[in-house]
Formats: structure tokens, sequence, C-alpha cells
């Protein structure tokens, strides 16, 4: 964190880099953080190491694994079949239905 008088020594260097020479060190930085990342993920990895189990099985039958937001996929559910009592119960009802809406028009 940048405070006091160095940043206003911050502020004026910004001033003076070029465009080019900022997304660069912009991408250096990220680079730096990332391998901090995937070292701290390792870290986390050798301590729990029935994880990165859990993680591989996870990748398989749904979303990419380590995707933030990625929820898993929900089963889809099953429907019950109607019979054909009930078809026709149904057919009965709509046309009842649609000849009230025909007769309203």
């Amino acid at each position: 964190m940048v405070t006091g008088s160095r940043l206003s020594e911050v502020t004026v260097m910004a001033k003076e880099l070029s465009q080019v020479e900022l997304k660069r060190l912009a991408r250096l930085g990220a680079q730096a953080r990332l391998e901090q990342i995937d070292a701290e993920r390792r870290a986390i990895l050798r301590t729990f190491p029935g994880l990165s189990l859990a993680i591989a099985r996870e990748g398989q039958a749904g979303p990419v694994a380590g995707k933030a937001g990625a929820a898993p996929k929900k089963k889809a559910r099953k429907r019950r079949k109607m019979t054909a009592a009930e078809k026709k119960a149904v057919s009965e009802r709509m046309k009842k239905f649609w000849a009230a809406r025909k007769q309203q028009a």
C-alpha cells in the first residue's frame, strides 16, 4: 500500500509512463499475483490431498473445475407420463375452455 509522500511520487511516475509501459507493468504485476495464487493453491492441496481428487471428480461430470460461480448440474426432474384417461380428460377440458372463449369473442 502506498501512503504519504510516496503517493505523490507514484502519481508523478504514472503520469510520465506511456500507455504501453503502463500496460506492460500491469501485466507483470498480474503475472506475479497469479504465481502467488498458484503457490497458495499448491500449498492448500498439499495440506488437504483429498481435495484434489474432489476437484478432479467435479470436473469430469459437471462444470469446469476452478471456475468461479460454477454450480453443479442439477438432475433433470423425471416427469410422470399421463394415462390415456388423463389425456382424454385434459382434451375435454380444453375443448370446453376454447369453446367458451370462442363464444365470448
